[in-house]
């Protein structure tokens, strides 16, 4: 009996860490040209960001090697923060992101453009996944760019929410 609860526990625990899609990161990630202020252009919604428009998020280098993250956004012409922290890890575009204390997710750079001006963000599931820019609006091409890394990506471009900035 203990030897079937162990079996049902192991295929439920990694049935539930199935990803369906390719959230694989960069080769590479600068950090100095990554952190900075990004605006938020769309994001898969969730509750915690929900009603949010003009987001942006500022990345910042903190004495002990981590990294300060702040969350911003207008509800209604209420301002809102969220103050996280991000660890690195030895894969350089995965870095572990905290706004709860101890409990840490995934931060996957999946896409980085060249010169640091966008970005595609995902975490270890398929419910997360951020498009970020250093101005508030994408040319039309990069915007094609990205989707169609997003698609590639075997991510829905249907549950994407287009921020107003």
């Amino acid at each position: 009996m203990k030897k079937l609860f162990s079996v049902m526990m192991l295929a439920v625990l990694t049935g539930c860490a199935k990803v369906s899609v390719d959230n694989s990161v960069v080769d590479s990630l600068d950090l100095k040209r990554f952190l900075g202020a990004w605006y938020e252009v769309a994001r898969y919604d969730h509750r915690f960001e929900r009603g949010l428009e003009k987001t942006s998020v500022i990345y910042s280098l903190r004495d002990d090697g981590a990294i300060d993250v702040l969350n911003m956004g207008m509800k209604g012409d209420i301002m809102k923060e969220a103050k996280g922290k991000a660890k690195l890890t030895d894969t350089p575009a995965l870095l572990r992101v905290s706004f709860f204390g101890p409990f840490y997710n995934d931060y996957r750079v999946m896409m980085i453009d060249p010169d640091y001006q966008y970005a595609l963000i995902g975490g270890s599931t398929d419910d997360y996944l951020w498009i970020l820019s250093r101005t508030p609006k994408l040319s039309d091409d990069v915007r094609k760019r990205v989707l169609n890394e997003v698609q590639k990506r075997r991510y829905d471009t249907s549950k994407l929410y287009w921020v107003t900035q």
